[in-house]
Protein backbone atom coordinates (compact mmCIF):
# COMPACT_ATOMS: atom_id res chain seq x y z
CA UNK A 1 0.00 0.00 0.00
CA UNK A 2 1.11 3.69 -0.91
CA UNK A 3 1.04 6.30 1.16
CA UNK A 4 0.07 9.29 -1.23
CA UNK A 5 1.09 12.94 -0.07
CA UNK A 6 -0.97 15.20 -1.90
CA UNK A 7 0.09 18.09 -0.49
CA UNK A 8 1.98 20.84 -2.27
CA UNK A 9 5.12 21.83 -0.60
CA UNK A 10 5.07 25.18 -0.01
CA UNK A 11 7.68 26.24 2.54
CA UNK A 12 10.85 24.90 3.99
CA UNK A 13 11.83 25.73 7.96
CA UNK A 14 15.82 25.80 8.54
CA UNK A 15 17.33 26.30 11.88
CA UNK A 16 18.84 29.74 12.30
CA UNK A 17 16.17 31.39 10.13
CA UNK A 18 17.40 30.48 6.70
CA UNK A 19 16.38 30.77 3.62
CA UNK A 20 16.97 28.16 0.80
CA UNK A 21 18.45 29.35 -2.51
CA UNK A 22 15.82 29.34 -5.48
CA UNK A 23 18.54 28.81 -8.01
CA UNK A 24 20.09 25.65 -6.32
CA UNK A 25 20.24 22.54 -8.33
CA UNK A 26 17.91 20.37 -5.98
CA UNK A 27 15.51 22.92 -5.39
CA UNK A 28 15.19 23.34 -8.98
CA UNK A 29 14.74 19.39 -9.89
CA UNK A 30 12.65 19.10 -6.99
CA UNK A 31 10.36 21.75 -8.23
CA UNK A 32 10.17 20.41 -12.22
CA UNK A 33 9.73 16.26 -11.43
CA UNK A 34 6.44 15.69 -12.48
CA UNK A 35 5.98 13.87 -9.35
CA UNK A 36 2.18 13.37 -9.22
CA UNK A 37 2.47 11.58 -12.42
CA UNK A 38 5.49 9.18 -11.21
CA UNK A 39 3.30 8.89 -8.06
CA UNK A 40 0.18 7.30 -10.20
CA UNK A 41 2.34 4.65 -12.26
CA UNK A 42 3.96 3.63 -8.91
CA UNK A 43 0.89 3.38 -7.12
CA UNK A 44 -0.28 0.79 -9.82
CA UNK A 45 2.90 -1.33 -8.29
CA UNK A 46 1.11 -1.93 -4.88
CA UNK A 47 -2.60 -3.45 -4.08
CA UNK A 48 -5.23 -1.33 -2.00
CA UNK A 49 -4.72 -2.55 1.83
CA UNK A 50 -2.11 -5.25 1.36
CA UNK A 51 0.67 -4.66 3.88
CA UNK A 52 2.80 -2.02 5.78
CA UNK A 53 2.34 1.36 3.77
CA UNK A 54 5.36 2.45 2.04
CA UNK A 55 7.51 5.18 2.25
CA UNK A 56 6.79 8.24 0.21
CA UNK A 57 7.16 7.88 -3.51
CA UNK A 58 9.16 11.56 -2.94
CA UNK A 59 11.51 10.08 -0.08
CA UNK A 60 12.16 6.57 -2.03
CA UNK A 61 12.53 7.58 -5.51
CA UNK A 62 14.53 11.05 -4.48
CA UNK A 63 17.19 8.73 -2.85
CA UNK A 64 17.86 6.91 -5.52
CA UNK A 65 18.22 9.86 -7.95
CA UNK A 66 20.31 11.83 -5.10
CA UNK A 67 22.76 8.37 -4.98
CA UNK A 68 22.60 7.73 -8.72
CA UNK A 69 23.64 11.84 -9.61
CA UNK A 70 26.58 11.70 -7.03
CA UNK A 71 27.65 8.43 -7.25
CA UNK A 72 27.13 8.02 -3.31
CA UNK A 73 26.99 3.90 -1.48
CA UNK A 74 23.69 3.74 0.73
CA UNK A 75 25.13 4.57 3.39
CA UNK A 76 26.78 7.76 2.30
CA UNK A 77 23.39 8.75 0.62
CA UNK A 78 21.76 8.32 4.02
CA UNK A 79 24.27 10.28 5.72
CA UNK A 80 24.09 13.15 3.05
CA UNK A 81 20.57 13.43 3.30
CA UNK A 82 21.00 14.02 7.31
CA UNK A 83 23.06 16.11 6.71
CA UNK A 84 22.05 18.71 3.81
CA UNK A 85 18.95 20.93 3.24
CA UNK A 86 19.09 20.65 -0.05
CA UNK A 87 18.26 17.26 -0.21
CA UNK A 88 15.85 17.29 2.08
CA UNK A 89 13.71 19.61 0.53
CA UNK A 90 13.94 17.75 -3.07
CA UNK A 91 12.76 15.05 -1.09
CA UNK A 92 9.78 16.86 0.04
CA UNK A 93 10.56 17.82 3.37
CA UNK A 94 9.28 20.87 4.79
CA UNK A 95 11.51 21.25 7.60
CA UNK A 96 15.33 20.79 8.27
CA UNK A 97 16.02 17.21 10.50
CA UNK A 98 18.77 16.07 11.89
CA UNK A 99 18.46 12.78 12.25
CA UNK A 100 18.09 10.24 9.52
CA UNK A 101 14.65 10.01 7.76
CA UNK A 102 15.17 6.19 6.76
CA UNK A 103 17.20 3.46 7.13
CA UNK A 104 20.07 2.64 4.10
CA UNK A 105 17.96 -0.73 3.65
CA UNK A 106 15.02 1.30 2.14
CA UNK A 107 16.85 2.05 -0.86
CA UNK A 108 17.75 -1.89 -1.52
CA UNK A 109 14.20 -2.93 -0.98
CA UNK A 110 12.82 0.09 -3.52
CA UNK A 111 14.56 -0.87 -6.08
CA UNK A 112 13.45 -4.29 -5.99
CA UNK A 113 10.15 -3.43 -5.87
CA UNK A 114 10.63 -0.70 -8.82
CA UNK A 115 10.06 -3.15 -12.04
CA UNK A 116 11.80 -2.54 -14.86
CA UNK A 117 9.20 -1.12 -16.88
CA UNK A 118 8.45 1.67 -14.18
CA UNK A 119 12.06 2.14 -13.77
CA UNK A 120 12.62 2.65 -17.63
CA UNK A 121 9.56 5.09 -17.84
CA UNK A 122 10.80 7.19 -14.31
CA UNK A 123 14.31 7.34 -16.02
CA UNK A 124 13.01 8.85 -19.40
CA UNK A 125 10.73 11.36 -17.49
CA UNK A 126 13.99 12.34 -15.22
CA UNK A 127 16.15 12.22 -18.47
CA UNK A 128 14.42 14.98 -19.65
CA UNK A 129 15.21 17.30 -16.60
CA UNK A 130 18.83 16.24 -17.06
CA UNK A 131 20.05 19.90 -17.81
CA UNK A 132 19.04 21.15 -14.58
CA UNK A 133 20.89 19.70 -12.05
CA UNK A 134 23.97 19.83 -14.48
Amino acid sequence: MNRRNNKKQVSFCLPFGGELNPDNRWVKLRDNIPWDDIEENYESLFPDNCGKPAKNLKVALGALIIKQKCGFSDKETVAQIKENPYLQYFLGFSEFKTEAAFDQSLLVHFQKRLGIDESIDINEIISKLKSIVE
